[in-house]
């Protein structure tokens, strides 16, 4: 497993963009595949987007066009992923997490059960 920290949520209006970033202690993040999820409160937990190694990049259709993720292989680096949030809307309004698995690729895709390591998540609103 590895430490994940993620900072950026805000409070924006609607067609806003924010920069979410996730600081990973432990490896670097070439050695993981990782990902961002999201949940609103009382609903279960939504993939949004995954990079493996290599760099590959899934989104989920609500996102693609949008959300860019992008992630920093340096073995020193401080921040491991980012996520680009760009158009916001309303329902993109949750807390998001980002998550880590060790392995070159991203075999879980956007399944919250694949992953076995998590932040505590950074707020996101975006209101109309």
């Amino acid at each position: 497993q590895v430490q994940l920290v993620e900072s950026g949520g805000d409070s924006v209006q609607a067609g806003g963009s924010l920069r979410l970033s996730c600081a990973a202690s432990g490896s670097p993040a070439r050695d993981f595949c990782m990902a961002w999820f999201r949940q609103v409160e009382g609903k279960e937990r939504e993939g949004v987007a995954t990079i493996a190694g290599d760099g590959t990049t899934q989104y989920a259709d609500s996102v693609k066009g949008r959300f860019i993720i992008s992630k920093d292989n340096a073995q020193d680096a401080q921040i491991a992923m980012y996520l680009q949030m760009n158009s916001l809307k309303p329902e993109d309004t949750a807390m998001y997490y980002c998550a880590a698995e060790r392995g070159a690729y991203c075999y879980g895709g956007l399944i919250s059960a694949y992953y076995d390591s998590w932040g505590q998540g950074t707020k996101v609103t975006v209101s109309s």
